[in-house]
């Protein structure tokens, strides 16, 4: 949860938290997992993707036979600016063909990050992936406060604007249909005009509300109108000038 908004996470911190993975593992196949871990690197600054390294356990050991006759082998180390997992292979036959969903939002998120490439190989015997280790300053990818009181004032105005529409159809047919029951039944008492004016009014003092001065005025009135003064304003001065 904490590791799920950033868009780096330090290597040391992504390997710590996929040993308590492995732990899991450990106790649910025992020795039918093997892990060979190594946390030895060049540099202590290194990172990748968050949850990158554990998406990958977590395929190995779904798309793989595991158990005491054919262990699962799964291992770790930093060649060449990559760190590579790889994971020994005996595929299930039961298991439908992968779609490699997982994998793929890893790749598209490091084209985001660098140039460098995830590399992904398949042998005979193992399954290989080469996740390009990182030098990047730590951010969070959550919206600022401007943009969070935006976004929350659009969703009240098309709220707003959702409600008075489905007002306005409400009493294009309700009014009509009340119009019709009154001539039919006391065609001599016309009650019809005071839903008519009392919803009405309502309904126009709530589309002014939701609209604004641009149902009214026309689109941007406020900002023509602006315009309009400073253009006469300017025209005044540089008649002044003149004079």
């Amino acid at each position: 949860m904490e590791q799920k908004d950033k868009e780096v996470a330090l290597l040391t911190e992504e390997l710590e938290f996929a040993k308590t993975y492995m732990d899991l593992l450990k106790i649910r196949f025992e020795d039918a997992v093997v892990f060979d871990f190594s946390d030895d690197f060049l540099s202590q600054e290194f990172k990748i993707l968050p949850l990158s390294l554990q998406l990958l356990l977590e395929n190995a050991v779904k798309h793989n036979i595991v158990s005491n006759s054919k262990p699962l082998h799964i291992s770790n180390i930093e060649k060449d600016g990559y760190l590579v997992i790889s994971n020994t292979l005996n595929k299930k036959s039961t298991v439908a063909s992968s779609t490699q969903v997982g994998l793929r939002n890893i790749v598209d998120r490091y084209t985001l990050l660098t140039d460098r490439q995830v590399v992904v190989e398949n042998t005979t015997d193992k399954f290989i992936v080469k996740l390009p280790l990182l030098i990047k300053k730590q951010t969070i990818m959550k919206p600022t406060f401007d943009e969070q009181d935006s976004s929350l004032k659009a969703r009240k105005k098309v709220d707003n604007l959702k409600e008075f529409y489905q007002n306005l159809v409400a009493y294009c047919v309700v009014i009509p249909f009340l119009i019709f029951i009154n001539l039919y039944t006391s065609p001599q008492y016309h009650w019809f005009w005071f839903p008519l004016f009392g919803w009405g009014i309502g309904l126009a003092i709530r589309g002014y509300k939701v609209l604004g001065y641009d149902a009214l005025l026309g689109e941007n009135w406020e900002e023509r109108k602006i315009k309009e003064y400073m253009q006469q304003e300017q025209q005044i001065k540089e008649l002044l000038f003149i004079l």
